[in-house]
């Protein structure tokens, strides 16, 4: 029973994914939030957590048998997509914060290429697989954008 309750509180990080609105952009959100704390300390902590949210978001989305459904309750990967995005940042500045929560949304929410592909596996594996790739794709476009336009997110 405890590996019942403590997968639950890992896919729906801690009952955020029962948020009655949007579930999904509030866990988005409060990643924004938390991630941008562990970039202020180091943007190896924040890899090493986007890390450790995807391998540990797998095994308690297996645990609990959503991985064919993927209900809304599950936001995990959510928060392991949006840290990625917030890898492509040198540091937490509002404006980048909110490019890349809004970058990471629009990603997830439309699934071009291959996210969509991910999100069709109807496993563990696609239910992480989708938002991790949103992560990084939002990523790749943020550092494109300090590429071409330095100093535009800060």
């Amino acid at each position: 029973m405890a590996e019942i309750s403590l997968s639950r509180a890992i896919a729906g990080v801690l009952g955020l994914g029962r948020f009655p609105w949007a579930p999904g952009t509030v866990a988005s959100a409060v990643a924004v939030l938390t991630g941008a704390g562990l970039l202020q300390v180091s943007p190896w902590m924040l890899a090493v957590a986007a890390i450790a949210a995807t391998l540990a978001g797998i095994w308690a989305i297996a645990a609990t048998g959503a991985g064919a459904a993927d209900p809304g309750w599950v936001v995990i990967d959510e928060v392991a997509g949006q840290w990625l995005t917030l890898l492509a940042l040198p540091r937490p500045t509002v404006p980048g914060l909110l490019a890349a929560f809004l970058l990471f949304r629009l990603l997830d929410i439309t699934k071009p290429g291959p996210i969509g592909w991910a999100d069709r596996r109807h496993d563990a594996v696609g239910v992480m697989a989708d938002d991790v790739i949103a992560g990084l794709i939002g990523a790749a476009i943020l550092l494109v954008v300090r590429g071409i336009w330095p100093g535009a997110l800060d």
